[in-house]
């Protein structure tokens, strides 16, 4: 498993990296600057949360590692590890229709709500797991 021990770091690709679901007690990093954005992670075993310039991106419960993180007007992707099943949560754009791959197999497509929020169920526990939503 590969978690990611600075919390949150920015990648050669210019993606970034975040989470440690290994730890028992909550490490925050905030301030993190990236491309002239800052960002915000919270994680621990029970849960890791991203924030971008004060803003919501990516919650899951329990806490995952997540790696290569790249949020597009049409496109998300990352891949993601964790010990057990987890709830993703990301925000995306509002009352919008996305497909969600899962290591490239259609799982189906789902609808935002008001708000922008799409969430979904992932299987975790051995290798890290692709994921990718598609406006």
């Amino acid at each position: 498993m590969s978690v990611v021990k600075e919390l949150l770091r920015a990648e050669a690709d210019g993606t970034i990296s975040f989470g440690d679901y290994t730890l028992s007690q909550k490490a925050k990093l905030p301030d993190f600057e990236h491309k002239g954005d800052i960002y915000y992670v919270k994680t621990y075993g029970e849960s890791t949360r991203l924030e971008k310039n004060g803003m919501f991106v990516y919650e899951s419960v329990p806490g995952t590692s997540v790696t290569e993180f790249s949020a597009r007007e049409d496109c998300v992707t990352f891949q993601v590890e964790g010990s057990q099943d987890a709830q993703i949560t990301l925000e995306l754009a509002e009352e919008t229709e996305y497909m969600i791959y899962v290591d490239e197999k259609a799982t189906g497509k789902m609808t935002t709500n008001r708000s922008g929020k799409l969430s979904f169920s992932v299987e975790l526990g051995g290798a890290p797991v692709s994921i990718r939503i598609q406006k």
